[in-house]
């Protein structure tokens, strides 16, 4: 049993306590030491009261990049993410950010203001930034939406928000709150202690049964492990059972470092490669963690399965919404948890399947070595050596402890099949929603997690310049960020994309600043680099305090899809 202190009682020479203390105290009593987002007029009631309380404001210049470094922060921390911001354009402006974390269950716990008490209910009254209905926009954005009218529905509102965030599946959701609820007097006591109890499915032990006896039975066990086994911290459990079954095990963009990447039975992140779906179609029971096998997941839905499959996902939407399964909805680490101790005895039965020695023909090793030198063989025959050597340029210079941040650009698409993140949750990506402008107020969210940690962000110049302006808040903050700016001239990959389709691109190609100067206009380092060079100078900016830039003037191609007919 845990008790709570008693709350400290306002003096009477205290300046008076509004609404907007109400939701700062909120916060601070759930957890939150940091909040992100960007002032306006009908918020300003919740922004005073962040200068009376302890929790840290970081603004960004953009509501939609403060919802990004948001989004990363929740993924960093696997905790919930505070952002705050205004009424009408400013909340419009967060939803792009929403869809992305939605799309990778991070949860972000949107306060947004309201007009007035007199405004609300659809009549037009003309207030500054009136919507007929506000919350209406979210709706099919995020997890649940929460709407305050009153002061004293400020703590529990909260509460319920910060609870739907962390219960599973994790998500983004949307509080909104009047400006004169905000702004009011308030005569109660500060908030000092709010408890919540997220969901968190627990697998049904007749499906364990079920799922240990048949993948101890299978004679080509096979594991998809999506970002669902990251979420849950269950990368322990996934490499135990995969041991344990001697089971290749492939990882999703969004799973990538849930399984050691050099590991005899790691089939890496080549999920666009036809040899890759092949061997996953050719297994005959397949364990998908944490994944919907979705569009990207599923080589483009040209994936196949022709044995049986077994699925375990946190969120019930995603059950069995692409391929028919032994569906189990339950968290990640829980399931694999009871998996690891249900086949240790189903492992003794009489239809247990042992395989070859390790590295003798037929064993589950030496398949995985077979698929991975078919696909560096058909990579070897595309004449892609200057993208290998550039991501592998990123590698080098990248410390074993730092993380990465990749925008919607040719180069994170590499990255999402080829780059070893070398630990869990160092990798942070869009390929949710798939919206540019991503990576480097990402990589701000994650910096501000952990400042004493290098983080570099990578973007194409089309990218980059949705976020242009976040440099001034790298500098503000001194974010341990280094920039990655491979300029190519315009938006890469949807110009190799409609060059394929049609035969040539249009509205692809754009005009760009001097990076370089621009970068040194906001008083941030920066470095204009080539191939041969940027490995090196990638390590000097990483290793350099505070944020910088290394731009890379390279037109890069993507490997060819094995996903469209021949």
């Amino acid at each position: 049993m845990s008790t709570t202190a008693p709350a400290p009682t306002p003096s009477p020479t205290d300046p008076p306590r509004t609404g907007g203390d109400l939701v700062v105290e909120s916060l601070a009593a759930l957890g939150a030491d940091t909040v992100f987002g960007l002032p306006g007029q009908h918020a300003l009631g919740v922004f005073d009261a962040l200068r009376r309380s302890a929790l840290r404001y970081v603004g960004l210049r953009v509501e939609n990049n403060a919802g990004f470094a948001a989004d990363a922060y929740a993924r960093a921390t696997h905790g919930v993410a505070p952002l705050l911001v205004s009424t009408g354009p400013g909340a419009l402006m967060t939803l792009p950010a929403l869809q992305e974390a939605a799309a990778a269950s991070a949860a972000v716990l949107a306060i947004g203001s309201q007009v007035p008490l007199a405004g609300i209910g659809g009549g037009r009254h003309g207030y500054l930034h009136e919507l007929t209905d506000q919350s209406a926009a979210f709706r099919d954005v995020v997890k649940s939406v929460h709407t305050v009218r009153t002061a004293s529905q400020i703590p529990s509102a909260v509460a319920a928000a910060w609870e739907s965030a962390l219960s599973a599946p994790h998500g983004p959701v949307w509080l909104e709150i009047p400006q004169d609820v905000l702004l009011a007097p308030v005569d109660v006591p500060p908030v000092a202690g709010l408890a919540v109890t997220p969901r968190v499915p627990a697998p049904r032990p007749e499906l364990i049964r079920a799922a240990a006896g048949r993948l101890t039975a299978a004679r080509r066990p096979v594991i998809l492990a999506g970002g669902g086994v990251v979420r849950a911290g269950a990368e322990a459990e996934l490499l135990a059972l995969a041991e344990r079954l001697r089971a290749p095990v492939a990882t999703t963009f969004g799973g990538k470092g849930a399984f050691p990447w050099e590991h005899p039975l790691s089939l890496r992140s080549w999920l666009e490669d036809r040899h890759t779906t092949d061997f996953l179609e050719d297994a005959d029971t397949l364990l998908v963690v944490g994944s919907g096998l979705g569009e990207l997941s599923s080589n483009y839905h040209t994936f196949r399965p022709r044995g049986r499959v077994v699925q375990i996902e946190a969120d019930l939407g995603k059950l069995e919404s692409n391929h028919a399964a032994l569906g189990i909805h339950a968290d990640a680490r829980q399931a694999l948890a009871a998996l690891v101790e249900e086949t240790a005895g189903a492992a003794a039965g009489a239809e247990a399947v042992v395989p070859p020695a390790p590295g003798a023909a037929g064993s589950p090793e030496a398949a995985v070595a077979g698929v991975l030198a078919r696909v560096r063989d058909r990579l070897a025959a595309q004449d892609l050596g200057l993208e290998q050597q550039v991501l592998a340029a990123v590698r080098e210079a990248l410390p074993e402890e730092a993380v990465s941040c990749w925008d919607m650009t040719i180069l994170a698409y590499w990255a999402w099949s080829a780059f070893d993140p070398r630990r869990t949750n160092a990798l942070h990506s869009a390929q949710g929603a798939g919206g540019l402008g991503y990576g480097f107020p990402a990589a701000l969210g994650v910096a501000v997690a952990d400042p004493e940690r290098p983080v570099l962000a990578v973007s194409g110049d089309g990218g980059a310049m949705y976020s242009i302006a976040e440099l001034a808040t790298a500098r503000q903050y001194g974010l341990p960020v280094t920039w990655l700016i491979v300029d190519d001239g315009g938006y890469g990959i949807l110009r190799e994309y409609m060059t394929d389709a049609f035969g040539e691109a249009t509205g692809t190609e754009l005009s760009r600043p001097d990076f370089v100067a621009l970068a040194e206009s906001f008083g941030v380092p920066a470095v204009r680099t080539d191939p041969g060079r940027l490995g090196a100078d990638l390590a000097a900016a990483l290793a350099a305090p505070g944020p910088s830039v290394v731009v890379l003037p390279a037109r890069l191609r993507m490997f060819a899809p094995t996903h469209l007919p021949a």
